[in-house]
């Protein structure tokens, strides 16, 4: 039986981005052993939320700064032109599971690329089409066509009912909650593992070892895949591709601390030799197997569109 996870998110949240390589490494270790719900937070319905907190474009650009210092992920530093809200690309994320359900994490992916390495504009219907039309196996179109949908609306409000169920829970205790709408919600990414009747929470931002932890004890016949020698073969077993961070996390031992240099530098060799491809993206690159679909990342479209 597969442990069931709930995956709490929302594409525009930077510390559910910089936990990436974590959940890569995680898929990577149990692969089909889990089975992943993604359910989308909303963490602000309307922009003003962020600017009744203070938050601004060049205040989001700084802290960009900081993420990718700490923890590796690409971002870039251009400020967008306004502060934006979070909802309308939860509900295409939502839309793509109502359509192409098994594309909705390739969206919710091109989704966060277009939040943290572009300047678009991410509660704008264009620019989330001009983030997402780039993935292979969806009708971009008909999803941000779809925003406003009545079974749209429908789930993603189911997500945001969800999320906001976090009050007395593990997350709640240890202070990874959150309330800033009204009910005590989860934070992203805050994932919630179920089997049978047991469920353990590892709420809020959370190292690859609490993940580890919780799968060692809810299911410890489980088969756990080690880390490759090879980045290939890491970066095979996800066609819809993977960052250098990620392939960092998933070639790391143990507590051993994630090398990212050392990563980069063994992908380099399979890229000229043809075995990978390599995109810049951000502040670092993006692997994919050379045999799979190309995916056209957010900020190669918007460059093309500017």
């Amino acid at each position: 039986m597969a442990i069931q996870v709930t995956h709490f998110t929302d594409p525009g949240c930077p510390w559910a981005y910089s936990a990436s390589p974590a959940l890569a490494a995680l898929a990577w270790r149990y692969g089909d052993q889990l089975d992943w719900r993604l359910a989308t937070i909303g963490l602000t319905e309307h922009a003003e939320q962020y600017l009744r907190r203070g938050y601004s474009p060049g205040r989001a650009a700084r802290g960009y700064m900081t993420f990718r210092r700490r923890w590796g992920m690409p971002f870039a530093t251009e400020p967008r032109g306004r502060v934006t809200a979070t909802s309308r690309a939860c509900r295409a994320i939502v839309a793509t599971r109502l359509r192409h359900p098994d594309r909705e994490y390739a969206v919710f992916r091109a989704l966060q690329f277009g939040w943290m390495t572009t300047p678009l504009v991410m509660d704008e219907e264009d620019d989330i089409l001009r983030a997402i039309e780039g993935v292979p196996g969806i009708d971009a179109r008909e999803i941000v066509a779809a925003l406003d949908d009545p079974e749209v609306d429908a789930a993603y409000e189911a997500d945001r009912a969800d999320a906001r169920t976090a009050e007395g829970s593990p997350t709640h205790f240890q202070g990874k909650a959150a309330q800033t709408d009204g009910l005590v919600r989860y934070t992203a990414p805050s994932l919630i593992f179920t089997l049978g009747d047991r469920r353990l929470e590892a709420g809020g931002f959370q190292p690859i070892e609490a993940y580890d932890v919780i799968v060692a004890n809810l299911d410890p016949t489980l088969t756990r895949r080690p880390a490759p020698e090879d980045p290939v073969e890491a970066v095979e077993a996800f066609p819809d591709g993977l960052v250098t961070a990620e392939v960092a996390a998933i070639m790391t031992s143990g507590n051993d601390a994630i090398d990212i240099e050392a990563a980069e530098e063994a992908l380099i060799e399979p890229v000229a030799e043809g075995r990978i491809r390599r995109t810049t993206l951000g502040s670092s690159a993006f692997w994919q197997p050379a045999s799979a679909p190309v995916i056209a990342l957010p900020s190669a479209v918007a460059a093309v569109g500017a």
